[in-house]
């Protein structure tokens, strides 16, 4: 068998392995998403409440306190190790892809600028800088999609086979 180093050229046990991965990190992302959604962090008014609570809300049906500086520190440095890890990772992958060198750049170099943004964002949320919730909005949609695009990119590439040279 010929390898050219794309993913379509890997044996059958690595691409399941490969897509078993793919598969697995995508469902840990996306149930990460759900527990943003739950703790109404989709919204504007969610991610300012969120990390700065809402004890002024007398009628705040979830009395939520506004997060410390050791909360924030640990918030911000875990999710920027994971998400730097998850984005290397699947990076990789879409660098064995099929796709043009300028899509390749863009979904392995956006992600962490993505996740700058957005967790930097939400720092600079808790020190008072309150348009930052919409850049952590703008930036989450964004990363999330790119995740999106490169893990399905990856995926389909699994299941295309290279053909065998003369």
């Amino acid at each position: 068998m010929h390898y050219n180093g794309l993913l379509s050229s890997f044996p059958q046990e690595i691409k399941i392995f490969i897509a078993s991965f793919v598969v697995i990190l995508s469902i840990g992302f996306f149930t990460g998403l759900l527990f943003v959604n739950e703790t109404s962090s989709a919204s504007a008014a969610g991610i300012e409440e969120n990390y700065l609570g809402n004890e002024q809300d007398e009628n705040a049906g979830i009395m939520k306190f506004q997060k410390s500086e050791r909360e924030m520190l640990t918030i911000i440095h875990t999710h920027i190790l994971s998400m730097s890890f998850i984005f290397f990772l699947l990076g990789i992958l879409v660098w064995l892809t099929r796709l043009s060198k300028n899509w390749k750049l863009f979904l392995t170099v956006e992600p962490f600028i993505s996740v700058l943004l957005t967790f930097g964002g939400i720092y600079l949320l808790w020190t008072g800088i309150l348009w930052m919730k919409y850049i952590v909005i703008f930036s989450g949609v964004l990363m999330t999609l790119t995740f999106a695009v490169s893990a399905v990119c990856v995926l389909y590439q699994l299941t295309l086979r290279t053909p065998q040279p003369d």
